[in-house]
């Protein structure tokens, strides 16, 4: 089970805050992948795994840094090769340097030691479909934009507002495979998922993968498998980024599938004359748990 695995991860993490996590290894162990793991772990906690490893490192540190220990000796053993970088991860997670707290004794900001529980409510059913299908292809106009979770996302909206009205046109008239119609595509994400990591964002339709693709659009080739489709309707993104917190918290742990590397794809079925309210698909790339 999900949940098993990452308290698994967890106990791992705090029985070697010194050492180099192996969430491959650990995955594999375990019957999963990396790449899930992570994704499942970021999704549900808020944060990636590196930036927990380093909290909870720092978190343990700071008893040691009010003793009397040299600073090299407290760095080394939570894995930093020298005083300069524990200082700098030590300062980013407490907000003053260690120097400050060997002195003063803080403040200091505490991460404490996650637990991940599964509460069971059935309240809101999802609206679910697992979809097999070829390999195809999405073409159109790529950006490189940074993450964000809350909200529109301004570089996307700034990306799809340099586009003339005909692009749009264009690509609607290109469009021949599932998932149809104009597509909202967010590629090479960072497992970890750190908000502010750039990812390839996409504005641009599917085609099929033998489908001639005019030169100056770009294209990333998508390989054949599963996908399940999320549908949503309601306010414009909230709605939307509910269901993609719903897939790890809901859906996911209680399904016999995990997340495999591809892109995400979103899919606007309908929508308000001010995008205000949608309805949506988003799809994931999946393979059986």
């Amino acid at each position: 089970m999900m949940i098993d695995i990452l308290n698994r991860l967890v106990d791992d993490i705090e029985q070697h805050l010194g050492d180099e996590v192996d969430v491959d290894g650990l995955a594999a162990s375990m019957g999963t992948t990396g790449y899930h793991l992570r994704r499942m772990f970021s999704s549900l906690s808020g944060m990636p795994v590196s930036e927990y490893v380093r909290r909870r490192r720092m978190t343990v540190a700071a008893a040691d840094v009010t003793g009397d220990e040299g600073l090299l000796t407290i760095a080394v053993r939570y894995g930093y090769g020298s005083v300069e970088a524990f200082g700098r991860a030590f300062r980013a997670v407490h907000g003053v340097s260690h120097g400050d707290v060997r002195r003063d004794g803080g403040p200091l900001r505490s991460q404490p030691h996650i637990r991940f529980r599964l509460t069971v409510e059935g309240n809101n059913p999802m609206d679910a479909r697992i979809t097999e299908r070829p390999a195809f292809r999405l073409i159109g106009h790529a950006a490189r934009v940074p993450l964000v979770y809350e909200g529109v996302n301004p570089h996307i909206q700034q990306h799809i507002a340099a586009l003339p009205s005909s692009a749009h046109e264009r690509l609607k008239e290109l469009s021949s495979s599932e998932p149809a119609g104009l597509l909202q595509v967010s590629a090479d994400v960072d497992p970890d998922a750190v908000e502010g990591s750039e990812l390839t964002y996409l504005h641009g339709v599917a085609v099929d993968a033998a489908d001639p693709v005019p030169a100056e659009l770009d294209v990333i080739d998508v390989e054949a498998g599963a996908w399940v489709v999320f549908r949503t309707s309601g306010p414009y993104p909230e709605a939307l980024q509910e269901s993609y917190a719903a897939s790890a918290t809901e859906w996911f742990p209680s399904n016999p599938w995990r997340l495999r590397p591809g892109p995400s794809i979103v899919a606007v079925l309908e929508r308000a004359a001010d995008f205000s309210t949608a309805t949506c698909e988003l799809w994931f790339p999946i393979e059986r748990a």
